[in-house]
C-alpha cells in the first residue's frame, strides 16, 4: 500500500527537551487526516518537520514516497502549508497575494492567471480579489491563505489550525470545500485543530499525540467506541425491585445497571437497539418513567482517556493569543 506519510521512530530534540519522543505514523493516499493533542504536544514540530522546515533528530519520514530530508526539494514541490500564523500580505490585494505565491511556487506565466482564478472561485474571493486585504475579516483572509496553499493542487495540504477564529459558517464552507477537494482530486488534508467537532466531522483518521508521543491513530467511530458503552439514564417515579434489576441486566447487549434513588442507569452497546427491551422491563414491573436521557461517547471523551485532559490546557488562551495577533496585523 502506497502511503502518503510515512514516519518511523521519528524524534526531534531541543537540547534537553524532546518535542517529539519516537514517532511512528502511517497515513494512507486520499486520507483527511486530523492530529489532536494539548498545547505543547508536538503536532506544529511534527507538520514542520513533514514540510521540510525542521529536520529530525533522529527517524525517518516520507511524504509521498520523498524522503523530507535528503530529498527537502522534491518534497516543497509537491506540499502546500497554512500555518496558524498569517501568511499572507495585507497592504497588497487578494490577486497580488495570489500572484506572489504562483511565482514563489514556480508556476509557469502561461499558468498563473487561470489557477489563480481558479483559488479566487473556489474559496469564494473572485468579487474581492483586487481589494486590499487588509479590509478583510478574519474569515477572508483564511479563506485567502488557503486559495494560495491550493493553488498548485498538492498531493497533500498541511493545515495547522485551519479554521481558528473563524464563525461557525465559514468553519462549515471551509471544510466542505476541502473536502470537495479530497473527493475529487485525492488531494490528501492532513490537519492540526482545538475543534473536537471538525476531527469527528471531517477526517477519515485521527491521531491523538501527548508529550511528543503518538497515542492512538484510528477512525472517529473507533474512537468513540475504545471509550466506553453508550449511557441511558432513566428517572422513574418508585424504586426498582430486585427482579427489574435482574431482568435489565439479562437483557443482550447491556453491560451494567446501577440504580440510585429513582435514577437508573444502564450502559448499553447501543441504546437505539437496547430502549425499547429497557422500556418492556420496566412496564412489567410497573415502573413509571419520568424522563429518558441517553449519550453516546464523544470525541472528547476519547480525548480524554489518551491525552489525559479534556479541556486542553491553554486552549483558550493560545486561542485568544491568535486572534489578537491576527486582528493587529489586520490593523498594521
Amino acid at each position: 500500500m502506497e502511503f502518503a506519510v510515512s514516519v518511523k521512530n521519528l524524534s526531534k530534540r531541543y537540547g534537553d527537551f524532546l518535542a517529539l519522543d519516537n514517532v511512528d505514523l502511517e497515513v494512507e493516499a486520499g486520507e483527511l487526516f486530523a492530529l489532536l493533542g494539548p498545547n505543547g504536544a508536538g503536532k506544529t514540530t511534527l507538520m514542520r518537520i513533514l514540510t521540510t522546515q525542521l529536520e529530525p533528530s533522529s527517524g525517518t519520514a516520507f511524504v509521498l514516497g520523498k524522503n523530507v530530508v535528503s530529498q527537502g526539494a522534491q518534497v516543497r514541490g509537491l506540499v502546500s502549508y497554512v500555518p496558524q500564523e498569517m501568511s499572507v500580505w495585507t497592504d497588497i490585494s487578494a490577486y497580488e497575494n495570489l500572484l506572489i505565491y504562483s511565482k514563489i511556487y514556480g508556476m509557469p506565466a502561461s499558468e498563473r492567471n487561470k489557477a489563480i482564478g481558479d483559488a479566487l472561485e473556489l474559496m469564494e474571493l473572485t468579487e474581492v480579489a483586487n481589494h486590499l486585504v487588509g479590509t478583510f475579516s478574519g474569515g477572508m483572509i483564511r479563506k485567502l491563505e488557503l486559495a494560495c496553499a491550493i493553488m498548485i493542487r498538492p498531493g497533500i495540504l498541511f493545515l495547522d489550525e485551519p479554521t481558528i477564529g473563524l464563525d461557525p459558517v465559514t468553519r462549515r464552507t471551509v471544510w466542505e470545500k476541502l473536502r470537495a477537494l479530497n473527493r475529487e482530486s485525492g488531494m490528501n488534508v492532513f490537519f492540526s485543530t482545538h475543534y473536537m467537532d471538525e476531527a469527528d466531522v471531517y477526517s477519515d483518521k485521527i491521531g491523538i499525540i501527548n508529550k511528543g508521543r503518538l497515542v492512538t491513530v484510528a477512525s472517529s467511530s473507533e474512537l468513540k467506541h475504545s471509550v466506553g458503552d453508550d449511557r441511558v439514564e432513566i428517572e422513574t417515579d418508585s424504586l426498582l425491585g430486585p427482579q427489574a434489576v435482574s431482568d435489565l441486566r439479562a437483557l443482550d447487549g447491556i453491560s451494567g445497571v446501577e440504580t440510585e434513588g429513582n435514577t437508573l442507569r444502564v450502559l448499553a452497546k447501543d441504546s437505539g437497539l437496547s430502549l425499547n427491551a429497557i422500556m418492556g422491563v420496566l412496564r412489567a414491573d410497573r415502573i413509571n418513567v419520568r424522563k429518558v436521557t441517553a449519550s453516546k461517547p464523544t470525541i472528547d471523551d476519547a480525548f480524554l482517556k489518551y491525552a489525559g485532559t479534556k479541556d486542553m490546557e491553554g486552549t483558550r488562551g493560545r486561542l485568544a493569543e491568535l486572534k489578537s495577533v491576527r486582528k493587529r496585523i489586520v490593523r498594521g
